[in-house]
């Protein structure tokens, strides 16, 4: 089921959620949000913060964690950068992450058009003749993606358009992308 969320008075920006998956996409999206846009692919391991705390205590004081009880949260800590010209799918086929890594998140930028222009598309477009022919058109909408999964299958997703670029905007849901939640899974099988 997809919300918009909405902000957290207690904090400082990063918008309510139900489940530590759900902050952890949204502490993620807000981060990426902080850097702007038109920026790489990001990956993420997502580690169970209490773990972090009691096995990498000097790591956990680097990330801030060790400051008071924190129920069952996840904290993310991002990786080196994805290798430039390497495709998405080809580089995360490459994944294997180590038993500490309870989850992992993407965030990525990525050009869409709406339902109603999926039908204009011309027939017999190669890969590179049809990001042409999506970068060109009208109706298209910049959205920055992140989507997280964990080991035991669960999945979570954010969406933000630039032109609504807020975090009251952001569109949460399972389900918003999942060809991506399924590449994100597959690194975790072995």
């Amino acid at each position: 089921m997809s919300n918009l969320s909405s902000p957290d008075p207690a904090s400082s920006g990063t918008p309510m959620a139900a489940t530590p998956l759900t902050r952890a996409v949204l502490e993620i999206d807000e981060y990426a949000s902080g850097l702007g846009w038109d920026q790489p692919a990001r990956l993420f391991a997502l580690v169970d913060s209490a773990r972090l705390r009691a096995q990498e205590p000097g790591l956990a004081a680097q990330l801030g964690l060790d400051e008071g009880p924190q129920a069952s949260s996840l904290t993310p800590i991002e990786q080196d950068e994805l290798p430039a010209g390497t495709p998405l799918d080809e580089f995360l086929a490459t994944i294997a992450w180590p038993d500490a890594v309870t989850g992992c998140a993407l965030t990525v930028e990525r050009l869409m058009l709406p339902p109603s222009a999926e039908a204009t598309v011309p027939v017999g477009l190669d890969e590179s003749a049809l990001a042409k022919w999506v970068a060109e058109h009208p109706e298209r909408q910049e959205v920055r993606m992140t989507v997280a999964v964990l080991r035991d299958g669960s999945r979570e997703s954010a969406l933000r358009l630039r032109e609504k670029d807020s975090p009251t905007e952001v569109l949460t849901g399972a389900d918003l992308v999942p060809g991506l939640a399924e590449a994100l899974s597959a690194t975790f099988e072995a």
